[in-house]
């Protein structure tokens, strides 16, 4: 029989959460165990496939205390302006649109996000997580768990035990320990698919994201680097899109040929950009909104999506789980600091306390932007189309806008 693993914190999932969380409590001297189902191979060469997250400047902070930030493989890309329009497939976009700019946002802001490809981060953390010496990964993995009033025993199938003060469940929507403590979900369905994929276009972006709101949901273009790889002799003009349809014609979309889907873009970009390619793959993803009714249970806290789901309306989901991230670190690394336990009750309510009202605004304005938005009602585009022209025109509340989605 070996010894048990003994440390202050165990992690299941190693995604960009769970794994940008381990890397980051590893830094502060925080000894951590990390567990997933599926295996964290090296990937030195992954292929371009068109996905992407927008990293928004708050969530660089953690990115870079976690040590991620400089040893992404693909450098991220800034987006420096965002232009927010109304209309339908085909026409050109109300004249009424809102346009911002970093600057606006204040002087410690370089800029809105940062778009990073998911493959990019993928190998930053699988390069990472296995060379620290304050982190034990151990995928791939399955655990049984047995939570105590006074630890966590993890028991592995190769007959490893864990011990840790706390559990975080970063496993995603389906978590297998959000269950296990019987934590009540909401959810909302939207009968909506997210259609995900990148192009190379004909002239440069100069950095803006597009974020275009049509009657069946929103179409986003968003700002990327030159690829080395997506084509051959590369692309230097690349955008990620991402845009949502009813679940039936999502489907129709994605058995297109590729002459008829960049049809289908064009329609929704316009002519900005120039002729445009897809590159990479198509992904498409079933929408809907979800909240776990507490954040806690005995020695365990839920993170990112094991805790939350919202529309993608606003680009925020990945941030949202960051931002978990950012509190639930601040707050073990200062009861290590004080001897206190990282599982007792003082860290988990005041976790619970920094993160459900925020997740909770964040969905509730991204449900309510999605219904206002996606629909064809003459009426309500009308009072849309004044109502972000008004917002464009009143500075302190677009500039509180910006500084909310930026994270700052």
């Amino acid at each position: 029989m070996t010894a048990p693993v003994s440390v202050q914190v165990a992690i299941m999932g190693a995604g960009p959460v769970g794994g940008t969380l381990a890397c980051r409590l590893a830094n502060a001297g925080i000894s951590v165990a990390v567990i997933d189902r599926a295996a964290l191979p090296p990937m030195e060469h992954p292929a371009f496939d068109g996905r992407a997250y927008a990293i928004a400047a708050g969530s660089r902070t953690l990115l870079e205390h976690a040590g991620l930030w400089d040893i992404l493989p693909v450098p991220p890309h800034p987006i420096r302006d965002i232009r927010v329009s109304d209309g339908r497939v085909g026409r050109s976009a109300s004249r009424l649109h809102m346009h911002f700019d970093h600057r606006e946002a204040g002087d410690d802001a370089a800029a809105f996000g940062w778009m990073v490809e998911a493959r990019s981060l993928r190998v930053a953390l699988n390069a990472a997580l296995p060379r620290h010496p304050a982190v034990r990964v151990f995928a791939p993995a399955e655990a049984q768990v047995e939570r105590k009033p006074d630890r966590v025993e993890l028991h592995l199938k190769d007959g490893t035990e864990i011990r840790a003060e706390l559990i975080v469940a970063a496993e995603g929507r389906q978590s297998p320990l959000r269950e296990q403590a019987r934590i009540p979900l909401t959810r909302l369905p939207y009968g909506q698919s997210g259609i995900v994929c990148a192009i190379a276009h004909e002239k440069p972006h100069n950095d803006l994201a597009l974020e275009h709101f049509l009657p069946a949901g929103p179409f986003a273009a968003l700002p990327m680097g030159p690829s080395e790889d997506a084509l051959p002799g590369g692309a230097p003009n690349v955008s990620a899109i991402v845009w949502t349809e009813a679940d039936a014609r999502a489907d129709v979309i994605l058995a297109l040929d590729e002459a008829r889907f960049t049809r289908e873009i064009q329609r929704r970009l316009g002519s900005h950009l120039g002729a445009i390619r897809p590159i990479g793959r198509r992904w498409t993803y079933r929408l809907s909104a979800m909240l776990a009714h507490r954040y806690i249970d005995e020695r365990l806290v839920l993170a990112g999506d094991a805790a939350h789901g919202i529309h993608p309306i606003a680009g925020q989901g990945l941030n949202l789980g960051f931002r978990d991230a950012i509190a639930l670190t601040d707050l073990i690394i200062a009861a290590d600091r004080a001897g206190q336990d990282a599982g007792g009750e003082t860290v988990l309510k005041q976790y619970q306390r920094l993160r459900q009202g925020d997740n909770l605004l964040m969905l509730t304005l991204t449900d309510q932007l999605d219904r206002l938005f996606s629909n064809d009602s003459r009426l309500i585009r009308t009072v849309r189309d004044l109502g972000i022209a008004a917002v464009d025109r009143t500075g302190p509340l677009k500039r509180l806008f910006m500084r909310r989605a930026m994270g700052l």
